[in-house]
């Protein structure tokens, strides 16, 4: 793994897989949200956008043809 920043309070390596990976100050490995907060914060990822909410068209009385 190669040392790509390091700082007093983590260091963050990146593996041969080009993923990264991060450890505190007390050579414990950072894990979930806290590890994807230091990678955004230092731009080593990008956050994904939210997907739109598409609203289900709710159909009314005038919109369907009447049955007879």
């Amino acid at each position: 793994m190669d040392v790509i920043k390091k700082s007093a309070d983590y260091t963050i390596y990146q593996k041969r897989s080009n993923r990264y990976a991060v450890k505190d100050a007390n050579n414990r490995w950072v894990h979930g949200d806290d590890k994807v907060k230091i990678l955004l914060a230092e731009k080593l990822v990008k956050a994904p956008a939210p997907k739109p909410k598409e609203e289900p068209a709710a159909e009314t009385a005038e919109e369907t043809p009447a049955q007879e």
